[in-house]
């Protein structure tokens, strides 16, 4: 997939400040080297050729690429693709309003990110997260009520960006739950959680580095947002972020994790070339 064209302006920025230290170099190498007429030539149109390879090569790297490093008003942050359980520092794992912890494909997806951390990477019985959770000293503000008509999963609900630090990991109340155990969020409510999550990150990171996936990139549906895609995901993070209080205190830094599968779909010589990211 092509998701930046041949002869974007971009590509060919970073092709003249290749090309400006070849000329300078080129340039100190003819002051002491003489160079024959007769090959002056040859030497012109192998110069061109290598323009021509390094302009490719550039492309090539610009489609290809799959990490970057910006700044966003003065914290680190890092953009690559990558496993988040392989991360240092605290890894954030979204869960449901309501903390659920049912693996069952019903309520949590065993393939999601929320399934794959209680299945492969709990490291406690599901029982004991379950005890961790119920006695974890939320705020008062955080929960907001219990609902025992539920048919299915836990009755206590939780203001969405909520976290409950477990371990190294960060479990956040991300998504809503309508009747039916299908998760979604209008757009107001995705920009909610992300100011509530990353006011309370700002709180507990302890200058500790902080990892999360994309929010949103999985199974939960944005309500009136069927076609919104990851890389406008990624940009209303980065977004929410800056004009956030949350700064990270070097040497922490932010990492946002793209799925492997994910970064297709996302132009990352964009978000780099953006002011703050967006």
């Amino acid at each position: 997939m092509t998701k930046v064209s041949f002869f974007d302006k971009r590509v060919f920025e970073n092709f003249l400040k290749v090309t400006s230290y070849i000329s300078v170099t080129l340039s100190l190498i003819v002051l002491f080297v003489d160079i024959p007429k007769d090959c002056k030539s040859l030497y012109g149109w192998i110069f061109v050729g290598l323009l021509v390879v390094i302009y490719i090569l550039i492309w090539i790297w610009a489609n290809t690429l799959n990490k970057i490093d910006i700044k966003v008003e003065g914290s680190d942050v890092t953009i690559k693709v990558g496993d988040i359980f392989q991360q240092k520092g605290l890894k954030a794992i979204a869960f449901n309003e309501y903390f659920d912890t049912q693996v069952d494909n019903k309520i949590i997806a065993e393939n999601s990110l929320n399934g794959i951390f209680i299945n492969n990477h709990l490291g406690v019985p599901v029982s004991d997260l379950d005890d961790y959770i119920r006695n974890y000293a939320f705020e008062s503000d955080e929960f907001i009520e219990s609902n025992p008509n539920r048919a299915q999963g836990k009755v206590d609900r939780y203001q969405i960006g909520t976290i409950c630090i477990h371990g190294d990991y960060l479990l956040t109340a991300f998504s809503k739950f309508d009747k039916n155990n299908k998760a979604l969020l209008t757009m107001p409510e995705y920009l909610e959680f992300l100011i509530n999550f990353w006011d309370k990150v700002n709180n507990v990171y302890a200058q500790q580095n902080v990892s999360t996936p994309i929010f949103g990139s999985g199974i939960t549906r944005i309500k009136g947002h069927k076609s919104i895609c990851d890389e406008d995901l990624l940009k209303i993070m980065l977004w929410t972020f800056r004009i956030s209080e949350m700064r990270f205190k070097y040497p922490a830094r932010l990492t946002i994790i793209i799925h492997k599968d994910k970064i297709n779909q996302i132009n990352l010589l964009d978000i780099k070339s953006a002011r703050n990211g967006v």
